[in-house]
């Protein structure tokens, strides 16, 4: 077996850059991103869907973190679904990406945890370092 270095920290910091140059305020959700990491692989995949109509930057926050998580996870042969849908698209095509994360075997669900867990460290991490000072009547 050989080492192969998986980046996360730098994908961590493409991620908030992206979200930052989107929408800085989006960047809140990174704390909540880790938090719901807690609640599972499906859980925290619904959370796009759930923001995608009252705060779309959140949600394409929360859609890259998950893409960002496909792409390191393809690189150890664990596949997990590339669907970043809304929450106006069909239920039985959300109840399908939804169980294919539940059809995971067991060490590919911890496997895939504990990466998102540590991807989204490094998310917060970054955010604290790179989010803009909020604008107000103080800073104009």
């Amino acid at each position: 077996m050989s080492y192969h270095q998986f980046n996360l920290d730098h994908l961590a910091q493409e991620i908030v850059l992206r979200a930052r140059k989107r929408d800085n305020d989006s960047l809140n959700q990174a704390h909540k991103m880790r938090a719901a990491c807690a609640y599972g692989l499906e859980r925290f995949w619904g959370e796009h869907l759930r923001l995608s109509k009252d705060e779309p930057t959140k949600a394409d926050f929360v859609a890259d973190v998950w893409m960002g998580l496909v792409g390191v996870l393809a690189k150890g042969s664990i596949n997990l679904p590339a669907d970043v849908l809304f929450n106006n698209d069909d239920e039985a095509r959300i109840q399908s990406v939804a169980e294919s994360i539940w059809r995971l075997g067991r060490f590919e669900q911890q496997t895939a945890l504990a990466v998102l867990i540590a991807l989204c460290d490094a998310i917060v991490w970054w955010t604290q370092r790179l989010k803009l000072p909020a604008r107000g009547l103080a800073n104009e």
